[in-house]
């Protein structure tokens, strides 16, 4: 059994906030483009993430279930949205 913490909970309702920038079509520096889940929700994250093992274990996913010629241009990530939130959470809470 677990539980949650409000602020483990805030935090992650920040990091959705944070990591989404499907609104805007600008990607700010040091950021790139990923889509993920069945309905390619657009997602701008940190390249710092890059450094992660369990990030690159994604991106080794992706490119054996799409490959690199993605026609929309950015990497698609095989997993659901929660999925990828609880991840990149854990990631960035560990920098």
């Amino acid at each position: 059994m677990g539980f949650r913490l409000p602020r483990i909970v805030n935090a992650k309702q920040s990091l959705k906030r944070t990591l989404s920038f499907s609104e805007s079509k600008v990607v700010p520096k040091g950021h790139f483009v990923v889509y993920v889940g069945e309905a390619e929700k657009r997602f701008v994250v940190p390249i710092s993430i890059l450094k992660h093992p369990s990030f690159r274990n994604l991106l080794s996913q992706a490119e054996e279930e799409y490959g690199f010629d993605y026609p929309m241009g950015a990497l698609k990530i095989p997993c659901s949205e929660e999925a990828f939130i609880d991840l990149t959470c854990n990631l960035q809470a560990q920098e």
